[in-house]
């Protein structure tokens, strides 16, 4: 059996699986209660379906990109997680799985995320001749820069913004077809992708894996603290 980990966004997910097949999931949404949230919702999966933990194989986890608590709660369990019960570890990109539920379309899929006031993230996938592609890795742009280079018919999909959908509609217009949001699906995308990985006889290194991130968190330098005043009188005293 399988266990999938997603805290790439604030719409988190937990599915257990057999051979890739789904048995189970569980999605809540979380104001970055990752912490908090995660186990207690990874052991209300398994006390459902009657699992031991001891039942896993393996472990599959969203790598990014996404939220930074996140990814760092969801990276840091599932390490735990195949480290004590000695199983391989997958982490999988969450803009690919965003894309994968729509391979059947035959079309270009655009997933993509905002990355910051005016950026966005994203990537570029197609299934072509039964074949599963990445046409384009995950980078960092603009919308305006996005909708200059889509030449062709593209489904755009993920947790698009409303003024980034608009703005590909009213740019794009039909070539930008936009799917429902599909962060509910992306549980069951990452367990076929990691499964697909696993069933190949890939492994991630838990030491080496880190969460996909394309720019540094922004956490700001401690402020320096000045030492208090002290009056000549009291420095005297300190002497003494």
């Amino acid at each position: 059996m399988e266990l999938t980990i997603d805290t790439s966004s604030n719409t988190a997910g937990v599915v257990l699986s057999h051979r890739g097949a789904m048995l189970a999931s569980l999605t809540w949404q979380t104001a970055s209660n990752h912490t908090t949230e995660l186990l207690p919702n990874v052991v209300c999966v398994l006390q459902r379906s009657k699992v031991d933990l001891r039942s896993l194989e393996a472990i599959i986890v969203a790598k990014g990109p996404g939220s930074f608590n996140g990814l760092r709660v969801g990276l840091s369990t599932a390490k735990g997680l195949a480290y004590a019960l000695s199983v391989p570890i997958l982490g999988v990109n969450a803009l690919e799985a965003e894309a994968y539920p729509f391979a059947f379309t035959g079309l270009p899929l655009r997933p993509l995320q905002r990355a910051g006031r005016d950026e966005i993230v994203t990537a570029l996938y197609r299934q072509e001749h039964g074949q599963w592609r990445c046409l384009e890795e995950t980078n960092l742009t603009t919308v305006g820069a996005l909708c200059r280079r889509t030449r062709q018919r593209t489904l755009f999909c993920g947790e698009i913004p409303s003024d980034m959908m608009t703005e590909l509609q009213q740019v794009l217009g039909a070539r930008a077809p936009v799917s429902p949001n599909g962060s509910l699906f992306r549980g069951v995308a990452l367990t076929a992708l990691g499964w697909h990985r696993l069933s190949a006889g890939e492994r991630d290194n838990p030491v080496t894996l880190q969460p996909l991130y394309l720019r540094p968190p922004h956490i700001t330098t401690p402020r320096e603290k000045k030492p208090p005043f002290v009056t000549p009188g009291e420095a005297q005293e300190i002497e003494r």
